[in-house]
């Protein structure tokens, strides 16, 4: 097992340095004849790559740790920021960029690429996030050319750590497949079969950087502590409800270590749909056939369904039976070798009274509706079931930064996003809520994996809605796991 390859070579880690040696164009002649002779230091200038990573809170920021800290070739002048707000005008601190960034690395708009690039004098574009179309991420690509830069996506193995634990790393085709229930089911069985088991969650630094070097999460105290944002929170408290541990932050390396001393075995769960910054010994990929196709058409999605040793389909309890086969059929053709499961994500109302017969308002995941790009999730499904006298559209409700995310992507449907990323953003939130019970709305179903009403006012009648993975058939979780349930796996 291990899709993400424990036999990789060492030989890899040389390519980028061996990139970054080529020879550089020289100072073009002046007009009263050929420049002079640089200098020491304008030499050892000229010589470094300069690298723009193009990211967006998260995968840049281990890329530049595992590829671009140490290394005297390249000078990484900036990062760019996408999907998440307020990251731009930020600043990596010296703390974590360590001795060759005294001053640490400005963080910029994407928007501004070709702008960065002429500014900067950028060699080579670096792509570190998720969930772009294979299309977009093309189109970054030919801007990058267009404007004078090479452009580079590292490879999956290559920002891989070596644990000394062993490693089961749950990834996905998309944002929004399903990969938490999934860990959460995994961790569930190995802690039965008396593992000790902690989790490694994808970064979600979006605080103070410095501070979130390193995060270890056990409790209620430890969510209010880190001031985690409600993304941050749908991804840990679940975990913590069941009593795992959960450990995230900035820098993997030292997150790696702490964990390996409190576990037997460690899971990752993955974000958005990038590839593990862990090589795992199982390495499991989640596919939604509500999106049904993406599997091979979505950046880094395709490369974790040829990384898998395992390929979950989700959702088919509500998907059409021929989009779940298109899901079977394009695993099959790029990874005939995988172990296909099919799992129900049944949903569970805590109080489906609520949503009987009155006008309801969906509050989903942010993410998955967002770069996503679903138009509904669990609590559109529940309403309906639950007997909704009408699922009400939110976007004339909107105010504020909530007003911003429907604009930014105007393919969310009639739902609200639960956007939660800084503290305006929930204020927006929660004022776009009492606008729509003013306009009439008589009930909320809460289709986040949190207890939303903790953080913000929920003034009319409100269900929680719930889902887990339920694997259908063999072979099954338990199968897939039988090396590491007990024993000296």
């Amino acid at each position: 097992m291990g899709g993400g390859g424990r036999g990789w070579e060492a030989s890899d880690a040389g390519r980028e340095s061996s990139a970054a040696s080529e020879p550089r164009p020289g100072p073009t002649p002046g007009p009263d004849g050929p420049p002079a002779a640089a200098g020491a230091d304008e030499r050892e200038t000229m010589s470094r790559t300069r690298v723009l990573i193009l990211g967006a809170a998260g995968r840049d920021f281990h890329d530049f740790n595992i590829l671009y800290r140490d290394d005297p070739s390249t000078e990484v002048v900036g990062f760019t920021a996408q999907q998440i707000p307020h990251i731009a005008g930020r600043r990596y601190p010296p703390e974590l960029a360590g001795p060759l960034y005294p001053n640490g690395i400005p963080i910029h708009e994407e928007s501004r690429l070709e702008e960065l690039i002429r500014e900067l004098r950028v060699d080579r574009c670096v792509l570190a996030y998720s969930d772009l179309s294979h299309l977009a991420v093309m189109h970054l690509a030919s801007r990058a050319s267009a404007a004078g830069a090479d452009f580079l996506l590292p490879g999956a193995t290559r920002t891989m750590l070596e644990a000394n634990r062993p490693v089961i790393a749950v990834c996905a085709t998309r944002t929004g497949a399903g990969k938490s229930q999934t860990s959460r089911a995994i961790v569930r069985l190995l802690r039965e079969s008396g593992r000790r088991v902690v989790v490694l969650r994808h970064p979600m630094p979006y605080g103070d950087l410095a501070a979130q070097r390193v995060q270890r999460f056990a409790d209620e105290g430890d969510l209010r502590r880190y001031r985690v944002t409600i993304e941050e929170r749908e991804e840990y408290e679940p975990h913590l409800e069941t009593g795992s541990v959960v450990y995230a932050g900035v820098d993997y390396e030292a997150i790696l270590r702490e964990a390996e001393r409190e576990a037997d075995l460690l899971v990752w769960d993955g974000g958005n749909n990038d590839t593990s910054f862990l090589r795992a010994d199982l390495y499991i990929t989640v596919a939604d056939p509500h999106r049904a196709g993406n599997e091979l058409t979505y950046h880094p999605g395709e490369t974790n369904v040829r990384l898998a040793d395992a390929v979950v389909i989700n959702k088919v309890d509500t998907a059409e039976p021929d989009a779940v086969l298109r899901v079977r059929e394009n695993v099959r053709s790029v990874n005939p070798k995988a172990v296909i499961l099919e799992a129900a994500s049944p949903i569970f109302v805590d109080a489906p009274d609520r949503l009987r017969g009155r006008r309801v308002l969906a509050i989903e995941d942010g993410p998955t509706l967002t770069h996503g790009e679903m138009r509904y999730g669990a609590a559109t499904i529940a309403a309906r079931k639950a007997g909704a006298a009408e699922v009400v559209d939110p976007r004339p409700f909107a105010v504020g930064e909530i007003a911003a995310t429907f604009a930014e992507y105007p393919g969310i449907g009639a739902v609200l996003p639960a956007m939660g990323y800084g503290e305006a953003q929930v204020r927006d939130l929660e004022a776009t809520l009492r606008r729509a019970v003013e306009g009439g709305v008589e009930a909320v179903a809460v289709g986040t994996p949190i207890a939303l009403d903790r953080l913000i006012e929920i003034p009319v009648p409100h269900a929680r809605v719930r889902y887990e993975l339920q694997v259908l058939g063999r072979p099954g979780l338990e199968d897939l796991l039988a090396p590491f349930l007990g024993g000296d796996a």
